[in-house]
């Protein structure tokens, strides 16, 4: 079997026809043999792909062949060959869910009025710097960062990233509006959007983490501000950046540590279940829960 690897990747720029683009990556991927989730708007492309190595390599250079995808951050991972079970690509309003497409701008150099890009060394500049002025703003759903966070982070209470507009306009975090503020998310995407829904929303000094958790867990593993396993949207489920990448997860049946999440055995049921390997053994175990209204 040739290696298999797993990329992820971004790149706000405008695309005046994005179904053009659509009929041009589906060919690709398929020539490939490629499998995973393209998302496609006028502000730009989304994925997430698995494959072959060698086709994944061909993948990137053909992609960035096209001008306003050149400077993409393609970040890789070691995958196993079932990740995804197949392709799919669609054009959307939104290659993020924020419900306010008509909000984002963007242009060559990417999204407009967005946060300031910190590399991972140039976050702990900041902490070094501002101590514990600085916040850690999540930029994901609540359930991934129960298996895994920056160290005392703000994790709001959202269960999608519709959520956010709301959450921000509540006035929960108008203390914060003054404060320097770092966002992180999986890739960097989220934070993209987030940082520039934030500012419009008066929060003066905002920053992400320049290609999110998994940059600056390459960097610094778990020996820096990051905690836990990060939570992915594949087959796989999460990933530790080390061998010694703590648990900060709970069992929801007896809560013993766990990073694990399963679907859920109500088919009916399409939210997840965090459940340690000792419960998960019990097919009861993953039966609904009022605790699943935590989670979507």
């Amino acid at each position: 079997m040739k290696l298999q690897k797993v990329i992820l990747y971004y790149g706000f720029t405008p695309l005046a026809d994005p179904e053009a683009i659509h009929r041009w990556q589906r060919t690709l991927c398929e020539h490939l043999g490629l499998k995973g989730r393209i998302l496609l708007s006028t502000h730009g492309i989304n994925g997430t792909l698995g494959g072959d190595m060698s086709a994944l390599k061909k993948y990137v250079r053909q992609t960035k062949q096209y001008p306003g995808f050149r400077h993409i951050d393609f970040k890789w991972s070691d995958g196993v060959g079932s990740e995804f079970s197949r392709l799919r690509i669609r054009v959307r309003d939104e290659i993020v869910s924020f419900g306010a497409p008509g909000e984002l701008k963007v242009d060559e150099n990417g999204v407009i009025g967005g946060g300031i890009h910190l590399e991972p060394r140039q976050v702990h500049e900041l902490v070094a710097s501002r101590g514990d002025d600085v916040v850690f703003f999540d930029a994901r759903n609540s359930f991934e960062a129960k298996i895994g966070r920056f160290k005392n982070a703000i994790v709001p209470g959202v269960q999608n990233t519709r959520d956010f507009v709301h959450e921000l306009e509540s006035g929960k975090y108008d203390q914060l509006k003054d404060r320097p503020i770092v966002t992180y998310c999986t890739g960097g995407i989220r934070c993209e959007v987030l940082t520039s829904v934030m500012k419009n929303r008066g929060f003066s000094e905002v920053y992400q983490i320049k290609g999110g958790i998994v940059r600056y867990g390459e960097r610094y593993g778990d020996r820096g501000l990051w905690e836990g396993s990060l939570y992915l949207f594949d087959d796989r489920m999460h990933h530790e950046f080390s061998t010694e990448a703590k648990v900060i997860g709970t069992c929801e049946r007896c809560d013993a540590p766990t990073s694990q999440y399963y679907n859920c055995a109500n088919l009916a049921c399409r939210k997840l279940i965090l459940l340690c390997a000792s419960c998960e053994q019990e097919n009861l175990s993953k039966n609904c829960t009022e605790a699943h209204a935590d989670f979507r």
